[in-house]
């Protein structure tokens, strides 16, 4: 059933007003609230906000690494050391890794470009730090709707933002409104923020609309894949941050991987491959299932327990990726707009500094009385903010890296460490990463080994530890264009590699009663990591918002 024939039928929809609506309860739209807040205790006056979170609970969707620069939210709330923020592993040491099948080469510190030096940042579970942002929101009166997903762009007839609606609750998988059906709510707005993280869902569809991305160059991806662990206390270090490069990965795929030891004797272990691989054998989870054998890191694993699971996309195209931040009504903030640093692997404190921007923007407007206008303070504040300085010198990162290990290192090398950024060179990104798959006929298979379940896992067994979970009578978030397209191209073409790129076992190539291939789509084990809307290579799948609350559900990652 159709939304127009759900709304003749149950509408119209409630509605809520608001002088600005967030998108998105992780650091990027909880800085912004808090910001909206602050400004306004400052004046002396009311401002309505309230932000609205797809995951059951703030934090339940947030992965990353995380080492976390201080510097956004220390201008934020400058007193969140007295606040009880959870930054509490200071980085006490860095170590670079070169990893070949059995050795590794460790690059000196002296050696180290400034952006792999983390002396003053903080090892962090962003999960829990986004969970304290939702205190310190909620104390200054923002409101917040945990287990709302934005499903759709509400828009005034003269083509600007008005706000977003959230899903219907209660379609089955027929589509049809089942007994616990509910329409879902407008929140209208003078400005909308959208902070949706990588590849959101609305900003997507804002883009397209409102043409963002003309003059930009393609965005690309990584997939982050990660695990929590505790260890044996005599192999751990707190404020260990190891970072490497090479194997399992060939010389030609980026990637690396990140060791980061926390407190209570746990270690973060994650590995990104970039999304433009051409070979579509790749697996991410079976790279990082390798990984995690070499010497180097099985020394510090071995003997412990594996916690957590998650996977997620981030964004690596950094300054020349950035579409067009502002339009009529609203503002992509964060990694909705693709502010990570891939250089130095981290974007919390972007998504902080351009939560503050938009909030900014978006206050001083509503205080002159305007709205649904174009926010060109934000854009413009960016413009002159140590975040564009920051961005602007790791602008080529991974153009560079694109071309090899070898190549991509000595280069970054030159323009990192001996000219500080300050190149007068600009490289720019070619392609989609979806576009770079070569045909199965083209690549060599890659056998991986089979997981032994003490340092290796399978896929199922990793989702069953993230928590993940979605209401099973709902249709699939995970939509098609064509239903023959995964059958009649990805499969015949390119070997079916969404059975391969994604982390969670989504997707699966079966047999029917004819003995005729089909995709079979298993929505309920999706983690939201959006790889497979970012790397089809046919671009057939679209991820939509499932009911809300669905999802992992993350703890400490």
């Amino acid at each position: 059933m159709t939304e127009a024939i759900l709304l003749e039928q149950f509408g119209p929809r409630e509605s809520m007003e608001y002088d600005v609506v967030i998108v998105g309860g992780g650091p990027a739209g909880l800085s912004a609230a808090i910001r909206l807040k602050q400004r306004a205790a400052e004046k002396g006056v009311e401002i309505g906000v309230c932000v609205l979170e797809k995951g059951s609970e703030i934090g339940a969707h947030i992965l990353s690494g995380a080492v976390m620069d201080p510097r956004a939210i220390n201008e934020l709330i400058p007193d969140w050391k007295e606040k009880g923020a959870p930054l509490d592993v200071e980085v006490t040491e860095d170590r670079f890794l070169f990893l070949n099948e059995t050795g590794a080469r460790s690059v000196p510190n002296w050696a180290l470009p400034d952006n792999f030096k983390n002396h003053g940042n903080y090892v962090i579970s962003l999960a829990n730090v986004t969970r304290w942002l939702g205190q310190q929101a909620e104390a200054l009166g923002v409101e917040i709707f945990p287990g709302f997903p934005a499903a759709e762009v509400l828009y005034n007839d003269d083509g600007s933002v008005k706000g977003v609606a959230t899903g219907n609750l209660g379609i089955g998988k027929d589509g049809e409104p089942t007994e616990n059906f509910q329409l879902g709510m407008e929140l209208h707005a003078k400005y909308t923020l959208f902070c949706e993280g990588a590849r959101g869902h609305l900003g997507r569809q804002l883009s397209d609309k409102f043409r963002l991305r003309d003059g930009a160059d393609p965005q690309v991806y990584g997939i982050g894949i990660k695990e929590l662990w505790e260890i044996d206390p005599a192999k751990h270090k707190p404020g260990l941050v190891i970072h490497t490069a090479g194997w399992p990965l060939d010389t030609q795929t980026y990637g690396g991987s990140f060791l980061y030891h926390i407190d209570n004797n746990q270690v973060m272990v994650g590995f990104v491959v970039g999304l433009g691989y051409s070979n579509p054998y790749l697996s991410p989870f079976e790279e990082f299932q390798r990984y995690k054998t070499h010497p180097e890191i099985r020394k510090f694993l071995e003997g412990g327990k594996r916690v957590s699971y998650g996977a997620r996309a981030i964004t690596a195209g950094g300054l020349l990726s950035l579409p067009k931040l502002a339009f009529p009504g609203g503002a992509l903030v964060g990694d909705d707009a693709g502010f990570l640093n891939a250089s130095r692997i981290k974007g919390s404190h972007a998504a902080i500094k351009t939560g503050m921007l938009a909030a900014d923007a978006a206050f001083d407007a509503v205080r002159a009385g305007r709205h649904n206008d174009e926010l060109v303070a934000y854009p413009e504040s960016f413009k002159t903010s140590w975040l564009h300085t920051e961005l602007y010198r790791a602008r080529n990162f991974k153009q560079w890296m694109s071309k090899g290990l070898y190549l991509g290192t000595l280069m970054v090398g030159i323009e990192q460490k001996l000219m500080g950024g300050n190149v007068p060179w600009t490289l720019h990104h070619q392609h989609w990463d979806h576009e770079m798959l070569k045909p199965a006929s083209q690549c060599k298979p890659i056998e991986y080994p089979k997981p032994d379940g003490k340092l290796t896992f399978d896929r199922l067994s990793s989702v069953f530890i993230s928590n993940t979970n979605h209401e099973e009578n709902q249709p699939a978030h995970l939509t098609l264009k064509d239903a023959s397209v995964p059958v009649k191209v990805n499969l015949q073409t390119y070997g079916g590699p969404e059975a391969r790129f994604c982390p969670a076992g989504v997707y699966e190539f079966v047999k029917t009663a004819d003995n005729e291939a089909r995709l079979q789509i298993n929505a309920q084990n999706c983690v939201h990591c959006k790889t497979c809307d970012i790397k089809d290579p046919t671009q057939n799948i679209v991820w939509v918002t499932p009911e809300g609350g669905g999802g992992p559900n993350y703890s400490n990652m």
